[in-house]
């Protein structure tokens, strides 16, 4: 039989009411009543069925792609041809999972930047410079990520802060969510620390306790699959009206759940869908490891994004940088039906290279995608759909100080020669820019230096009013915002500073959306779409965009081992 394309983990579960929930490796929870899964055979349907998988494919776990029997070939198979368009995150992850089959798959990625990682690359420029595109945060719940950094050796790369989202106010007065318990968990943990918040005021916590009392996170605990139905039928409201019509103050909102919605989708709550938000909070509930933080060593070229295309190479994969593909070809039979034969690759002027494939798999973001599909492919609704998503605009602006910009009011510490401050995310519901960081002390294998001081990595969000200024005026007002959120940090120099400006960034998750984000496999044969933005569960992130890159591999996976043993 062909077993388990992304279906389930043979091993040891723990199980309550509520669901399966892992017992093993980093997801330990102490739970009882352990039984023993067998892996479930997998239907190989020629297209995906309507209806998604029982827990949003299992937020729980990776999403495996090859089964034990089935990476190997026969003399008889033909080795098929993709070409992967992206080489952001999705792209990566999707070669990289065929090419665990290289006997199989010749796999090449076409990008046209001159470096790989999509929203989460980063370059150095000509003084040295490591400059990054966003600032990336590594959920506990990045399961997927999480499992292909442990494949590639990189995961002691990723530093772990304390369990705490810390709240930086103007002045310098620090609210947080204190997640610390000791060996206590979830959902205790999340109770103490929303109980104990100095971010909110007393009605507002009262409020707040009350709204999500009457959410689906509290049936979540009992029945994981009931309260993901429940969540995801409220992507039909703004997270402000759901909360508010349960009973939440718009205090609550403001000072802590807006900078939370920035930081998860660049928009604020009276914008972005409850489901998104609620998704998160339930993951939170349930799992002790999901509210923890952690960021990269160092830059993503030289911890994520570098070592993936290091194992994609080392099994005959190649990356094509700077080719922009200007058409995907495609035949169109008798009866209507589409076969995808290939991509056009711009040389010089209007001059293109054919390149032909069996399979070609577009693993753009939204405006990228919009870009490439043909017009043909619109006639299918669920490729029609993508044009209606609308993106966001952000702004990633760095500052370098001489001295250390979090080490509130002290001043001989702040000119201190090692690296002193708040290592953590942070966020702030008094600044425009809702997520921050101070890189040389979260990240210093490649934002320390010797002699100078604080990294800050600020992301403006909303974007909009400050598209158009030049760098030079959103550094000068990102400045300013800082040193009234840390009055002290007056008596340093700002000696450096970058602005990086994405007018289109991740998909605008407003209410409605969700039903237009599209699956991998397409009604046209032979093309598959991997992207944050295409039907998984999760938020448009690093880790949407890893699940989306194994769901299209065990797609394609699907379809090749059908074909052989047919």
């Amino acid at each position: 039989p062909l077993w388990r394309v992304s279906g389930e983990v043979e091993g040891l579960w723990s199980t309550m009411e509520m669901g399966f929930v892992p017992s093993v490796g980093w997801w330990k929870c102490g739970l009882k009543n352990v039984k023993r899964l067998s892996f479930r055979n997998m239907s190989m349907s020629a297209t995906p069925t309507p209806s998604r998988p029982s827990v949003s494919d299992n937020l729980f776990k990776p999403n495996l792609v090859w089964g034990k029997e089935s990476k190997g070939t026969t003399s008889s198979e033909k080795r098929q041809k993709v070409v992967i368009i992206g080489g952001g995150l999705a792209g990566l992850v999707t070669a990289m999972e065929l090419l665990e089959s290289p006997e199989r798959f010749e796999v090449t990625i076409y990008e046209g930047r001159p470096f790989v990682g999509g929203k989460v690359g980063s370059w150095v420029d000509k003084d040295g410079n490591h400059i990054e595109m966003g600032l990336h945060v590594f959920f506990g719940c990045y399961y997927n990520l999480f499992d292909i950094m442990k494949k590639l050796g990189t995961f002691e790369s990723l530093l772990l802060k304390e369990h705490r989202h810390i709240f930086v106010n103007e002045g310098g007065k620090l609210g947080e969510l204190d997640f610390r318990m000791g060996p206590v968990g979830a959902p205790i943990n999340g109770l103490k620390a929303f109980a104990t918040t100095g971010q909110l005021k007393l009605g507002d916590k009262l409020a707040n306790a009350l709204a999500l009392g009457l959410s689906p996170i509290v049936k979540g605990l009992f029945n994981f699959d009931a309260a993901m139905d429940d969540i995801r039928a409220l992507d039909d409201i703004t997270f402000s009206d759901w909360f508010q019509s349960k009973g939440g103050s718009r205090g609550s909102i403001e000072r802590m759940w807006n900078p939370v919605a920035y930081a998860l989708g660049f928009i604020d709550c009276d914008h972005i869908s409850a489901r998104c938000m609620l998704t998160i909070f339930q993951l939170f509930a349930v799992r002790s490891e999901a509210s923890i933080l952690r960021l990269l060593e160092g830059s993503p070229a030289r911890f994520l994004t570098g070592p993936m295309v290091k194992f994609i190479e080392e099994r005959g994969g190649q990356i094509k940088l700077r080719k922009f593909v200007r058409d995907i070809r495609y035949t169109e039979a008798a009866d209507g039906s589409l076969q995808v034969v290939g991509i056009d690759v711009a040389v010089s002027g209007e001059a293109v290279e054919s390149i032909d494939a069996d399979i070609v798999v577009c693993a753009c973001d939204v405006p990228g995608a919009k870009k490439i599909i043909p017009q043909g492919f619109r006639k299918y609704p669920e490729l029609d759909n993508i044009f209606k998503l609308d993106t966001v605009p952000v702004i990633t602006v760095q500052l370098r100080f001489d001295g250390w910009v979090t080490e509130l009011n002290d001043i001989s510490a702040m000119k201190d020669v090692e690296a002193r401050g708040l290592d953590n995310l942070l966020y702030s519901a008094d600044a425009d820019f809702s997520c921050f960081a101070d890189l040389a002390l979260t990240s210093p294998s490649d934002y320390y230096r010797q002699g100078q001081g604080s990294l800050l990595q600020c992301v403006l969000t909303p974007a909009d009013p400050y598209m158009p200024l030049s760098d030079e005026v959103v550094a000068a007002k990102v400045l300013d915002q800082v040193r009234k959120l840390f009055p002290s940090s007056r008596e340093l120099q700002c000696t450096w500073s970058s602005v990086v400006k994405l007018g289109e960034s991740l998909y605008r998750e407003c209410p409605g959306t969700d039903l237009l984000r599209p699956r991998q496999q397409t009604p046209i044969a032979g093309f598959y779409l991997a992207g944050s933005y295409t039907q998984q569960d999760y938020i448009d992130s690093m880790e949407g965009a890893c699940k989306s890159g194994r769901l299209a591999a065990s797609r394609i996976v699907e379809k090749v081992l059908q074909t052989a043993v047919v």
